[in-house]
């Protein structure tokens, strides 16, 4: 449900900046765990670790991270931590096997985990199915979870898209293909040297 300003009382504390970890400069005053899912609302009622009652009015597509800060207008800063949570974890000691992997839940849109040779993403049994056929071993674990962000997240910092750049997006790469590409017919004009 959409939580608005207007349903905080005033005893409620109102967190509307995010601090990227890598900016923050003060000691927290209270803490915030959260699950991955919370971490991606930007308008939610919470309770601090301290027992206090909050709620997150951070601008649209906000996405906190473990160790990011929260601030109110009136200076009290709140860390949040990622909440353990069960995951599968996928392991493989073959590179290739485990590229594969990443490759075929990339292609699903699948939230992903990746460190040196184990990958998490949130339990599914079609998904763990699939990552076994490839040859990954896939248990359950009890972890934090930190996926991929993607690689036109704000370059890193930033909540919003505001990065100066003369790269395309993935979604303008392909209308443009689409619009100059000629129709091809039979695998004939589009580099497919085989024959009907």
């Amino acid at each position: 449900t959409f939580y608005s300003k207007s349903d905080a009382r005033t005893d409620m504390l109102e967190l509307i900046t995010r601090i990227s970890k890598d900016d923050v400069t003060v000691e927290a005053d209270d803490r915030l765990t959260l699950p991955y899912a919370l971490r991606q609302r930007s308008r939610q009622r919470v309770v601090l670790e301290s027992g206090r009652k909050a709620g997150l009015f951070l601008p649209p597509r906000a996405s906190i991270l473990d160790g990011d800060q929260l601030r109110s207008e009136d200076g009290v800063h709140v860390v949040v931590g990622a909440a353990r949570e069960l995951l599968s974890d996928a392991r493989a000691e073959d590179p290739l096997l485990f590229a594969r992997a990443c490759y075929h839940l990339g292609n699903r849109h699948v939230s992903l985990q990746v460190g040196p040779g184990w990958l998490r993403y949130e339990p599914d049994h079609v998904l763990d199915e699939m990552v076994r056929r490839l040859g990954l071993s896939v248990d359950s674990v009890s972890a934090p979870f930190e996926p991929e962000r993607g690689a036109y997240h704000g370059h890193g910092r930033s909540d919003s898209h505001a990065h100066q750049h003369e790269h395309p997006h993935a979604d303008e790469r392909q209308e443009e293909r689409q619009e100059q590409a000629p129709i091809a017919k039979h695998g004939k004009n589009n580099g497919d040297e085989r024959t009907p």
